[in-house]
């Protein structure tokens, strides 16, 4: 007994301690959206739906919920908007060529229809970001417009 006392409070001791570290945060300007929106158009709804369900995790600047200053969940966090900007980063569109942001936005509506996006982890504690069939809809609609968009321009070259 004297043993499992012992180490619970090491761990103890190293959960405060670790409090005091943590990850890098992905706190980027929300102007570095403006290329994407501008070049894709979106209309105020689709606008609003990706700000609460998409921009967090893919692009340069994440709003943190309080509990982002809690070691570890702050890492868990961190790994989870590393891994969405690295598949697709709203905030580096300028950066993508036409055939990228082709395929970008096809996997876009792509993985909205399947209800694949916005993850299940994310909708748990931001219940706001669960999409409606309408909202899916509409999503997916303005995403195969604009990936034709850029099919079609793809074909011109």
């Amino acid at each position: 007994m004297k043993k499992l006392k012992k180490i619970g409070w090491a761990v103890l001791f190293i959960l405060l301690i670790a409090q005091f570290f943590g990850p890098e945060k992905n706190e980027g300007d929300v102007t570095s959206l403006i290329v994407f929106i501008e070049e894709t158009n979106p209309p105020e709804e689709i606008q609003k739906i990706m700000k609460t369900s998409c921009f967090d995790c893919h692009s340069n600047s994440t709003r943190y919920p309080w509990y982002n200053s809690i070691t570890p969940v702050n890492y868990w966090l961190a790994d989870h908007v590393k891994e969405g900007s690295k598949h697709l980063n709203f905030s580096k569109w300028s950066e993508y060529s036409l055939k990228k942001k082709e395929h970008k936005m096809e996997e876009l509506y792509e993985e909205v229809e399947k209800k694949n996006m916005p993850l299940n982890s994310y909708t748990w504690t931001h219940s706001e970001a669960n999409l409606t069939d309408a909202q899916v809809k509409l999503m997916v609609d303005w995403a195969k417009g604009v990936q034709s968009n850029y099919a079609a321009q793809l074909k011109e070259k």
